[in-house]
């Protein structure tokens, strides 16, 4: 299990003013991410996805917070890492090295290396042992690195954007196969996209950070749970804002056109249609939402894309 409690980064902004600028790259995250889910991390550009990772892995110290790998803090700590494999979303490190040589170089390193597996994979994704990544397209260096983590065989597998540069047949057999070998060992994924509709098939549990902050953090039925579209029709007046936020209702969003109003509110279908029970209409329905629409509605209401994201 990975706890993650009360972590934040701030980053120094170096030759902008004498002392450098601070930046806050996260603000007081607080998750845990339990043994043998898929958990998806999603968030606006430069949100702290990445920041995020690396800390988890140790790549940053946090000191502020602490994250911890089965009661173990990660940082500088050999055994710890050993049970996390991270794959950031940069592949020009590998550059220089064959597939082959990247395997035994990280085989030296992770004791858990499987050479079994490692060989079955290549084969299945027919890649070249003997030429070197800088040859590959984008496309094949995603599957290389895939490849190296899934034979090292950690526990924690931590993909940063790995889909990336892969086309839609790709990734749909490289999703399979990590979905095959992390679920046969009980092991635990956790992935970040800007996919939505990736993370929502691939993942059980989900979170959206925005400029740092949490937003949500939660199994992806109960996130999907909490949102509902709510169109209402009524034909001498339209449902007014101050109808709906009279009844109690948390209101993301609020359109009207001629009789026709649509709301994006935040909670159950149960709770919504007990509190709008008292507004009367000729037709009121009430919509399910996508992953993806969740996601577009809790950053428009923070003023992300501000005129620029817009509803078909």
């Amino acid at each position: 299990m990975i706890e993650i409690k009360n972590v934040s980064m701030v980053f120094e902004r170096k030759g902008l003013a004498k002392g450098g600028e601070q930046f806050k790259a996260l603000d007081d995250i607080s998750i845990t991410i339990p043994d043998g889910c898929i958990y998806g991390f999603l968030g606006s550009n430069g949100a702290g996805k990445s920041t995020l990772m690396r800390m988890m892995c140790g790549v940053y110290k946090t000191e502020i917070g602490s994250i911890e790998i089965d009661g173990r803090s990660v940082w500088d700590n050999a055994a710890a890492k050993a049970d996390i494999f991270f794959v950031n979303d940069e592949t020009v490190q590998y550059a220089n090295f064959t597939l082959e040589a990247l395997g035994k170089y990280y085989a030296s390193y992770y004791h858990s290396f499987s050479q079994e597996v490692f060989d079955r994979l290549v084969n299945k994704l027919s890649l070249p042992k003997t030429k070197r990544l800088a040859e590959f397209s984008k496309g094949m260096k995603r599957q290389a690195v895939v490849i190296i983590g899934l034979s090292c065989m950690t526990k924690y597998l931590m993909l940063d954007e790995a889909f990336d540069g892969l086309d839609p047949a790709m990734r749909r057999v490289v999703k399979n196969l990590i979905m095959d070998e992390m679920l046969d060992r009980g092991a635990t994924l956790i992935v970040s996209s800007h996919n939505i509709a990736e993370i929502n098939e691939l993942c059980d549990r989900a979170m959206l950070i925005h400029k740092g902050k949490l937003i949500f953090a939660d199994e992806i039925d109960e996130i999907r749970g909490g949102f509902r579209k709510v169109q209402m029709a009524r034909k001498n007046s339209p449902v007014t804002r101050g109808e709906l936020e009279a009844a109690g209702v948390q209101i993301m969003q609020y359109t009207c056109s001629g009789s026709v109003v649509q709301a994006v509110i935040r909670g159950t279908e149960e709770d919504i249609m007990r509190r709008l029970s008292a507004i009367k209409t000729d037709i009121t329905e009430i919509i399910p939402l996508t992953l993806e629409e969740i996601f577009i509605y809790e950053l428009e209401a923070r003023g992300y894309g501000s005129g620029i994201i817009t509803e078909d």
